[in-house]
């Protein structure tokens, strides 16, 4: 989810569900430590609770981000070990360090000794080379004997060499009976799915075997999902807000980005799928995503916007 859930994004989710874990992009180590940490860790009280989600294989690095990440308020600190993109795999970052657990079992063991919040990991069900069962559990045992104790299968192998990543979100077949083998194998440890969950329905099923569902892409593209969240999954009893209401629920937050030099785009960006499938969606896109660059007062493109959502 790198460059889609900034903190933009994650303020506009959380208009949509008070209570889903919100988690950041995936920040590498070496941005955070020799970057602009204040623009990556950055983020609206509102947004809790919210997990930073590191890259990164050196154990020390990795502690002083957590550190960071505690410092900062964020809930949770997550360990990501399931990215594909060669960009990462060259730094030793993502899922090719599935093929090496005592690395990151070490790694998890160097934050927890530095923090007090939660330190998850988020991991495939396997690498190609490295796709077995045994060796599944073989990294989710090293792991979780280093003090993790949640995990957040995304139920698909990745393949290191010859697919792009989006290529490997799709062709590697998903095999939630893998996933869901590893919570009755590791009772004792929180499993989490993720991979091709697209509906609330769907997430129901699924809970009753997993702990937890996270929704990655499906979230991004077709957010007005997460306005059910609270009431069907959390047990809420106040109903989920109007997509019109979510949106002009953005517009102190715009005129705050405005003052401080932002542009609405960096903002209307994330929310063009609260339109789809009935009349004037197709208009919405266009005004927050074409017309957004041609006007002098942007706060009133929103509300025009706005209207178009009116009763849907």
């Amino acid at each position: 989810m790198m460059d889609w859930t900034d903190r933009h994004c994650r303020f506009f989710l959380r208009q949509l569900s008070r209570h889903a874990l919100l988690y950041t992009e995936m920040v590498t180590t070496g941005a955070l430590i020799h970057g602009d940490r204040e623009r990556f860790l950055r983020y609206s009280e509102c947004e809790h609770p919210i997990a930073l989600q590191l890259g990164g294989s050196n154990p020390q690095d990795l502690a002083s981000c957590a550190k960071m990440a505690e410092e900062h308020g964020y809930d949770e600190v997550n360990l990501n070990v399931g990215c594909p993109s060669d960009r990462v795999q060259n730094n030793m970052i993502g899922a090719c360090l599935m093929g090496h657990p005592s690395l990151v079992a070490d790694c998890v063991k160097a934050m927890r000794d530095a923090v007090n919040i939660p330190v998850t990991v988020k991991h495939r069900i396997g690498i190609n080379g490295r796709d077995s069962y045994a060796e599944l559990c073989d990294f989710v045992g090293q792991v979780r004997d280093a003090g993790c104790r949640s995990f957040t299968v995304h139920a698909r192998i990745a393949i290191l060499e010859g697919l792009s990543p989006k290529e490997n979100r799709e062709i590697p077949p998903l095999r939630y009976d893998v996933a869901a083998q590893l919570k009755q194998d590791f009772p004792d440890l929180e499993i989490i799915l993720n991979g091709g969950i697209k509906t609330l329905e769907e997430c129901e099923q699924h809970l009753q075997i997993f702990d937890g569902v996270m929704l990655g892409r499906e979230a991004y593209h077709n957010p007005y999902l997460l306005a059910q969240v609270d009431s069907r999954l959390f047990g809420a009893e106040y109903p989920g807000i109007s997509r019109m209401d979510a949106l002009l629920a953005l517009k102190p937050y715009v005129e705050q980005h405005l003052r401080e030099g932002g542009t609405l785009h960096h903002v209307s960006r994330h929310v063009l799928g609260l339109a789809q499938g009935f009349p004037g969606a197709r208009r919405f896109r266009q005004l927050l995503s074409v017309d957004i660059h041609k006007v002098q007062d942007p706060l009133a493109l929103l509300d025009q916007a706005a209207e178009l959502l009116r009763g849907h």
